[in-house]
């Protein structure tokens, strides 16, 4: 079970990733009102992230 918990955590972190470097893609290219909307999908992900990576944490405590 932990290593499934890592693999969805690990998922949101990638998305997140993709989506900050859109976000700063499109805002070097001047292009604000795009990058702000990747740069809101970032912090969906990057929230997703951090509590998937919690859960993983706790399950791994949990097989110890």
């Amino acid at each position: 079970m932990p290593k499934n918990a890592h693999q969805e955590a690990a998922s949101h972190h990638e998305d997140a990733a993709k989506a900050h470097r859109t976000a700063a893609e499109h805002h070097g290219k001047g292009n604000h009102a795009e990058g702000k909307k990747h740069s809101a999908t970032a912090l969906e992900h990057s929230g997703k992230a951090h509590e998937a990576s919690k859960a993983a944490n706790q399950k791994s405590q949990q097989q110890k």
